[in-house]
């Protein structure tokens, strides 16, 4: 298993050892998943305005957010053929830069937890979870926990 991750930080915000640690925490959420073969994610980090405006356009909600998803393949299971030797590309992960720095605070933990966290929401949802009723929000966000502690990014 192997996945690339392209990270996009439109804000010129984040430092190279957090961008670094987006791709190791989306490894080893990979991993954990037993995901196999090649996958490609991409990661871009956007200011709250480019965000509402996405959410707006995408989901119909006018107002911010601290993540978005857009899988490539969702709801294609059945008739998503992988071409041998592409890789499996997921699909995108949109995250609000200052939403990382206001919710690391308003959860009193660190910014580089807050990252991981938000990083893997979205890819999380990116594999098909949700948390659109009570049920699915415990399974997902019990995995979210579960990678996050096992790569040792704790509250």
């Amino acid at each position: 298993m192997a996945i690339l991750v392209e990270t996009m930080d439109e804000t010129d915000t984040l430092t190279d050892k957090q961008l670094e640690l987006i791709t190791a925490v989306l490894t080893h959420a990979s991993e954990l998943e037993k995901l196999e073969g090649e996958i490609e994610v991409s990661v871009s980090f956007v200011n709250d305005e480019e965000i509402r405006q996405l959410n707006n356009e995408h989901r119909g909600i006018d107002r911010g957010t601290d993540v978005l998803s857009f899988a490539l393949n969702e709801g294609e299971e059945d008739s998503v053929e992988l071409i041998e030797g592409m890789p499996n590309l997921l699909g995108d992960i949109i995250i609000s830069t200052p939403r990382i720095t206001m919710q690391a605070e308003e959860y009193g933990h660190s910014f580089e937890r807050e990252l991981g966290f938000l990083v893997v929401h979205g890819f999380l949802h990116l594999l098909g979870y949700d948390h659109l009723n009570e049920q699915d929000e415990k399974i997902m966000f019990g995995r979210q926990e579960e990678i996050l502690t096992s790569y040792g990014l704790v509250r």
